[in-house]
């Protein structure tokens, strides 16, 4: 190895890639991430002497960095190839003070390569062009390990004594936390307002039909609350029903909308959320695949360039290749005068190297197909059209505004559409969006009309709406919310999303986060006592500062001093808070949450329901937070902290009325969960549906309950049998119905909005089982009874009088034999009888005997049970016996369980 070259790079997966690029002369090793941190023990950062570092070289690492040192020992040139982003150059960091205690960096020229992707030529020319460490980037890194470690290990201590039970604080985790908390809080402390709107039908002169809302009445403007009721809705119909109607003006305009920027890591996170329904970690995990190389026809390659980056610029040769792909693709229509050029608008974006993009504009999603697994096949498609449309033509568009109004002007109605005229880069990319709000311009067609033409009046009606709570966080929204605060960097979104959830601070229910009351309980206690140190704008601030040291434009000690100084003196306030303080801090904050205010006439949820004079309060204990009463040691009632019923206990509440009926929908809670109803005051059985286990009640309003209602509703025809196919909520929950197969939804499937498409996708292997129910197989060669197939809740399975054989997922139930049918129902004779199969085990009996497959309660009971079987007149013996047998275990076993065993 004398003489030759060593490149270390973090992954061998990089390694194995780039090894094949490089000559005979090349030694490519993998450092496996990060070699050494700080020991999770306190002490390892030292303020007291100037912010000294203790680094500990990891178990896992000593193997690879001797492999280092010993290829890097008769090396001529050592080359550090880890990411390029800080991460990459600390690693590059760590690697060459190894190699100095050792000695070998004063006898071996070390230097730092960088590439942005995983090419040959991208490799070869980060080799032509070496540096060194940037001790700037590196200054920042060391900044913001002893910053997160300085949090963790000084203030995880704090909320362990002061708030039993929960986990940990981070610097940037317990922020985001606070996020998903507060959006919390608005959600409960939303009251929803009513209103109403008025649509009305119209056809032009042509007799084309079109729809308009109302926008003025009685000469005023309304606005979105001036109908505010059922009465209000009522009093505009009655004015606009006799009136007739015109075009008053006609206004049409011509919009240009332009292409997003490629994608930075957080715009991936997003989109690959949107889009695909991956999270955080999954997109970045398969996007790192992507970027190390894919073995395409026996080349390894990068498929895409370095997936952490905030930067949106792309290089000239990356330009060039997608101007020509649109060219050839798609006519040179598409393709502006000159290449876009995209700034970023990120706070604090470091634009170190490009976006990500696709490392070869040629290598079409569909060809790179059969290389990769579906997950990877979708995220590549969605870089490789985002990068394409960023360097596409504008997509152009009319948008047109009909303004309707009656003679004398006593109502006025307002139609909106727009068409599309050019789709330009939306012909391949069109960005979705969180949230979208209902109010929206729909991209709606209007008829052709101009000014002054007389319009024919159709229906017009009245619709009931109620505002909406502010959704909770998604990913997507999550991840963009941090970033527009300037909160946290690319490289960390998705490990404090994992962390939160790993400490079971939040969950995820459909996609939304929700926080847990141990999450909630952590977030109060900070913002009571460490308010500073999870305010939005001291995190942003410090970030910047982050970036100010890897720019050189502050010391990095210096930030570490101001904070300190600070943070240090706050802690030290806490040492004499005590328990009661943290108590009546947290009781007040969440009292809202956990004693919700009850309706009108209802029970305070503060009175404690077992001595009835006593005041429910949060109470610490070992264990953690609980809910218990002030008359204890007297009264010793205690309950989980939670609200009382769960998401459940303040459910009962009316919605509003039905628009076709007129009667009252409400929701209301029974002892089957909670469930929405409407019909008639006096009516004795009202129409009722269950809500689904993931519908949080109190996200329920009238829209929704009223679907509920409504259910079971069409999908349309299934594509292959023309049966129609239903979705509904049942006994089991929400379902598919498919002629007389029955399908239960997955937990991410919503029974008001699922699809066709997707449901001939869920009905396609209960389709399938189906087909095989009901067919004869031939008869039993024993008896000359028939053996027919059947499909169960557990699948497939052969059946011969009143025994039933399941059929193993080895054999296709379409085409089983009547052998193997006679071998499985044998088998499961056998199986019941505990015998060998035997030529009776199935001849003339009507069920066999499967008293020996039961766990007898006694070695007695059971022999006398198998004694006494054979006698059809004392066939009851054994049950009593087995009965009289278990009343003792009954009682051992109770008593088993008062002592705590």
């Amino acid at each position: 190895m004398s003489g030759s070259n060593v490149l270390i790079v973090e992954s061998p997966a990089k390694a194995k890639t780039i090894n094949k690029y490089l000559g005979d002369d090349f030694t490519v090793l993998a450092s496996y991430g990060h070699v050494r941190d700080l020991p999770a023990r306190d002490g390892s950062v030292k303020p007291e002497e100037d912010f000294s570092m203790e680094w500990e070289l990891g178990d896992r690492s000593k193997r690879h960095i001797d492999e280092i040192t010993r290829a890097a020992k008769g090396a001529s040139r050592i080359y550090l190839a880890t990411d390029p982003d800080r991460e990459g150059e600390a690693i590059a960091w760590h690697v060459k003070q190894l190699l100095d205690e050792k000695r070998i960096t004063g006898k071996v020229d070390v230097k730092r390569v960088t590439f942005n992707e995983i090419t040959k030529s991208a490799v070869l020319d980060a080799i032509a062009h070496p540096r060194e460490v940037h001790q700037e980037l590196v200054d920042a890194y060391l900044a913001r390990r002893a910053l997160d470690y300085l949090v963790g290990f000084t203030l995880s201590p704090v909320l362990w004594r002061k708030l039993p039970g929960s986990r940990s604080a981070g610097r940037v985790q317990s922020v985001a936390l606070r996020l998903i908390c507060e959006r919390e809080s608005e959600i409960e402390a939303f009251r929803p307002q009513e209103y109403w709107t008025i649509e009305a039908a119209f056809r032009t002169p042509a007799g084309s039909p079109f729809t308009a809302r109302l926008v003025g009445l009685n000469g005023k403007k309304l606005d979105k609350f001036t109908l505010g009721n059922k009465g209000d809705a009522d009093a505009a119909l009655a004015t606009i029903r006799p009136l007739s109607f015109m075009v008053r003006s006609v206004e049409r305009r011509q919009v240009r909308r332009n292409p997003f920027p490629p994608f930075t890591t957080s715009i991936l996170q997003q989109e690959a959320s949107r889009k695909l329904g991956f999270g955080a970690t999954k997109t970045m995990r398969i996007a790192q695949k992507l970027y190390e190389g894919v073995d395409i026809g026996g080349e390894t390659v990068g498929l895409i360039t370095y997936m952490r980056t905030d930067g949106v610029q792309l290089s000239n040769e990356a330009i060039d290749g997608a101007r020509r792909l649109i060219s050839s693709a798609f006519g040179n229509e598409y393709l502006p005068n000159a290449p876009r050029v995209y700034k970023s608008s990120a706070k604090n974006a470091q634009e170190a190297h490009e976006a990500i993009r696709p490392t070869d504009m040629f290598r079409r999603p569909d060809q790179m197909g059969r290389f990769l697994d579906k997950d990877e096949q979708r995220l590549y498609e969605l870089v490789w059209k985002r990068t394409i449309a960023c360097q596409m033509a504008s997509a152009e568009l009319d948008q047109v505004s009909v303004d309707i109004t009656s003679p004398k002007s006593e109502a006025q109605f307002r139609a909106t559409g727009s068409i599309v005229t050019f789709d330009g880069f939306l012909k391949v990319y069109q960005e979705d969006r969180d949230d979208a709000g209902d109010d929206e311009d729909k991209d709606t067609r209007l008829p052709a009309m101009k000014d002054g033409d007389d319009l024919a009046k159709g229906e017009v009606k009245s619709d009931q709406h109620f505002t909406q709570p502010p959704p909770r966080y998604t990913e997507a929204s999550l991840v963009k919310k941090m970033e527009e605060l300037g909160i946290g960097r690319p490289s960390t979104y998705a490990s404090i999303l994992q962390v939160l959830q790993d400490r079971n601070y939040v969950r995820l229910e459909k996609r939304r986060f929700e926080p847990e009351d141990r999450g909630r309980l952590v977030t109060t206690f900070l913002e009571n006592f460490f308010n500073r140190y999870v305010e939005y704008g001291f995190t942003a601030d410090l970030e910047t500062k982050l970036d100010d040291i890897s720019g050189g434009r502050i010391d990095w000690k210096t930030v570490l001093r101001e904070f300190w100084q600070a943070f240090s003196a706050a802690v030290e306030g806490t040492k004499d808070l005590t328990i009661t303080q943290v108590l009546d801090a947290l009781d007040e904050a969440l009292g809202p949450h956990f004693f919700p205010t009850p309706a009108e006439g209802g029970r305070d949820p503060r009175v404690c329901p077992v001595c009835g004079d006593g005041r429910l309060s949060l109470k610490l204990g070992k264990n953690g937070a609980f809910i218990g009463c002030s008359n204890y040691p007297g009264c010793k009632y205690t309950r989980p902290l939670s609200i009382e019923g769960g998401e459940e206990g303040n459910a009962d509440r009316e919605l509003g009325n039905d628009p076709d009926t007129g009667y009252p929908v409400t929701m209301k809670r029974g002892p089957y969960g909670v469930y929405v109803q409407t019909g008639a005051p006096d009516e004795p059985k009202p129409k009722r549906v269950s809500l689904p286990k993931a519908m949080n009640p109190q996200d329920v309003d009238l829209d929704i309950a009223l679907r509920l209602l409504a259910l079971p509703r069409s999908l349309g025809p299934h594509p292959e049998t023309g049966q129609e196919i239903t979705a509904g909520i049942g006994r089991f929950g929400p379902y598919l119905k498919h002629g007389d197969a029955y399908k239960n939804l997955t937990p991410d499937d919503d029974v008001l909005t699922i699809g066709l498409n997707r449901a001939v996708v869920l009905l396609a292997g209960v389709a399938a089982r189906k087909t095989v129910a009901g067919r004869e197989l031939g008869n039993h060669p024993k008896d000359g009874k028939p053996i027919t197939l059947g499909s169960g809740r557990f699948g497939p399975y052969v059946k011969h009088l009143k025994l039933f054989a399941s059929i193993p997922k080895a054999i296709n139930a379409d085409t089983i034999t009547l052998e193997q049918a006679v071998e499985l129902l044998a088998a499961k004779a056998a199986k019941d009888s505990g015998k060998k199969p035997t030529a009776t085990a199935t001849d003339g009996e009507e069920k066999p005997k499967k008293a020996a497959a039961k766990k007898a309660p006694s070695k007695a009971a059971g022999a006398k049970a198998a004694a006494k079987a054979p006698a059809e007149k004392k066939a009851a013996a054994p049950k009593k016996a087995t009965a009289a047998a278990k009343k003792p275990a009954t009682k051992t076993t109770t008593k088993k369980a008062a002592a705590g065993d």
